[in-house]
């Protein structure tokens, strides 16, 4: 199934795509695409009835109407840094032994042709196109990454938005550099796991204003989805709808000299096979 969110801000309503352009509303049978739709594991069912539905014509057409991301805001929303050896490079970094993580502001998740507010005070805002993994079970400790596995519900198209002067120069801390209002785009849908055939085969791309910026493939992850959630279940309790965002190829603007940094006006275009396309225009502070 692809699951949407459809509706403005704050009234968004839980469906599935069943086309391009057309989707099942499912607000008379879950409330939302939240911790507990997903505990409660819905998927099998609800892929019955969108399938039932959708043979009986009860469709609508997307239209012009506004996508939320696909999930309700989550418990958190954990990231892996320098996931890709390229990307390290282009950054002047070493290559990790083990998985960076860090943890970005839930309340910076909207949906994916959602504007991207500059923060005040930023001179630095960057662009991340990464593959992003939904939590579908509680999961501590887990045994392996084969285990791992059994506890992801899907897996969705993000962009990392960061301020990499609030990052990198104010002390170190990552936290400051992505928790701005609108940094964390994510959708169009969220693709089950049955979707996708091979989640470590798929393109990534992202163009500012019409010019190809970033062009990867998950198939250069140094860690790759299972072993990640497996990872950081060492270490912290997952929730059901928690979003791991897992690393971005090179291309990012921090990677170029001189570098090029996001500005008001500008428009992104982001995509992964499989996961769709955002599209972004960055607005200036509040």
């Amino acid at each position: 199934m692809r699951l949407i969110r459809i509706g403005e801000p704050g009234r968004e309503r839980p469906a599935a795509l069943v086309s391009d352009s057309a989707y099942v509303d499912l607000a008379d049978v879950v409330s939302d695409f939240d911790e507990a739709f997903f505990a409660a594991g819905w998927l099998d069912e609800l892929a019955r009835i969108v399938a039932e539905r959708q043979a009986s014509g009860e469709i609508s057409e997307v239209g012009a109407q506004r996508l939320g991301a696909p999930i309700a805001r989550p418990h958190q929303i954990i990231c892996v840094g320098l996931n890709y050896r390229d990307h390290a490079a282009e950054t002047g970094q070493a290559v990790p032994d083990e998985p960076i993580l860090f943890t970005k502001s839930p309340n910076t998740l909207v949906g994916p042709n959602d504007d991207v507010r500059i923060p005040r005070g930023a001179s630095k805002v960057d662009w991340e196109v990464e593959l992003g993994i939904v939590i579908g079970q509680r999961a501590g400790y887990l045994d392996s990454a084969e285990q791992a596995a059994e506890h992801i519900a899907g897996w969705v198209l993000v962009n990392d938005v960061s301020e990499r002067a609030f990052q990198m120069e104010r002390g170190g801390q990552w936290l400051k550099g992505k928790s701005a209002e609108t940094f964390n785009p994510a959708g169009p849908w969220l693709a089950t796991r049955d979707e996708i055939a091979d989640v470590l085969d798929l393109g990534m791309r992202l163009d500012v204003n019409g010019t190809r910026r970033q062009d990867g493939s998950t198939s250069t992850m140094i860690f790759d989805p299972y072993t990640i959630v497996h990872y950081i279940s060492q270490f912290l309790v997952l929730e059901p709808g928690d979003l791991i965002n897992t690393g971005t190829p090179p291309g990012v603007g921090m990677g170029f000299s001189p570098p090029i940094w996001l500005q008001r006006g500008d428009v992104m275009d982001v995509r992964i096979d499989g996961l769709g396309r955002q599209h972004q225009r960055v607005v200036g502070p509040r």
